[in-house]
């Protein structure tokens, strides 16, 4: 156990001793700030007015507050679920480099198994991952709050908390399985990119799932991000959702939401909270079993 916290110890380190790997993870989350701030915000809240107005006697300048705070909100559960992919993947950056210069080998030769030097990335990748995401959450909410949003009750934090532990699991486990595959730094910069670019448009944050045709809709439902991102969309949206919708029939606030990927439906099934809970819970397992398993009987080049 010892060693296991050591090593752990020095990757969470590594990770934050870099400043440009800490910027460059943090850069998919900037880039959604920005382009929520000069064009993808304004067209989110002109869509909710849309929606509003074709209801008589309402207060058009509440109704505009609240479609503001309620694009703000879904906009930083966005966040958090870019967070955990971008950070995971930053944090694998020196397991590559631990590989390329020798410095694994040396690694091998202390009285220390493989599987717990693989637990001690895994393990890094998802205690910085949870922990810049609690950062993050804390830094929106209070932003939220000075903005005019209701702060988050002491369950719904709870709540949060367990989303945040769950969703950065799974990727501490995928980007563990994708280091495991690209052996070099080429490579995994190459995964960097592609991920980097594919984060916001799969988690449906740049353009929502409603607006997409239905085999890349389909494609999307295929990936964890998308669960992730409505599970944070769900909870944290909610109490804000009720009061811009509030005299609006059930049916049209629920088209908005499947629109807009708060909710998401499979096969006419509708997906809960609990349910999105559950399969990234799943499909993390499934990653770090096939990591180890790759460890086990892959190539043994680091052996």
């Amino acid at each position: 156990m010892r060693q296991f916290l050591a090593l752990t110890g020095r990757n969470v380190k590594l990770y934050l001793r870099n400043k440009s790997a800490i910027f460059f993870s943090l850069l998919s989350a900037l880039i959604v700030i920005v382009l929520m701030l000069f064009f993808l915000g304004d067209m989110n809240i002109e869509g909710i007015l849309g929606i509003l107005n074709g209801f008589p006697g309402r207060d058009i300048a509440q109704d505009k507050e609240n479609a503001e705070l309620l694009v703000l909100s879904w906009t930083c559960a966005g966040i958090l679920s870019i967070n955990a992919v971008t950070i995971s993947l930053a944090m694998y950056s020196g397991m590559i480099k631990d590989r390329i210069h020798g410095r694994l080998n040396a690694i091998y030769t202390a009285p220390v198994s493989r599987f717990a030097v693989s637990l001690g990335y895994i393990a890094a990748a998802w205690v910085t991952s949870a922990f810049m995401c609690v950062l993050t959450l804390a830094v929106t909410e209070i932003y939220g709050v000075m903005q005019g949003l209701e702060p988050y009750s002491f369950l719904v934090h709870l709540q949060l908390l367990g989303m945040i532990m769950v969703n950065s699991f799974i990727y501490a486990a995928l980007m563990y399985l994708l280091a495991m595959i690209a052996r070099t730094e080429g490579a995994w910069s190459g995964f960097g990119t592609v991920i980097g670019t594919l984060v916001g448009f799969l988690g449906g944050i740049y353009i929502p799932i409603g607006s997409l045709a239905d085999s890349i809709s389909g494609f999307m439902k295929g990936t964890p991000i998308l669960y992730g991102t409505s599970m944070f969309r769900t909870v944290m949206t909610e109490s804000i959702l009720g009061k811009t919708f509030e005299g609006v029939p059930e049916d049209v606030v629920t088209e908005y939401c499947e629109v807009m990927g708060i909710r998401l439906k499979v096969f006419d099934y509708a997906i809960t909270v609990r349910d999105e809970w559950i399969l990234l819970l799943v499909c993390g397992i499934i990653f770090f079993v096939a990591g180890a398993f790759m460890l086990k009987y892959g190539k043994k080049s680091d052996r």
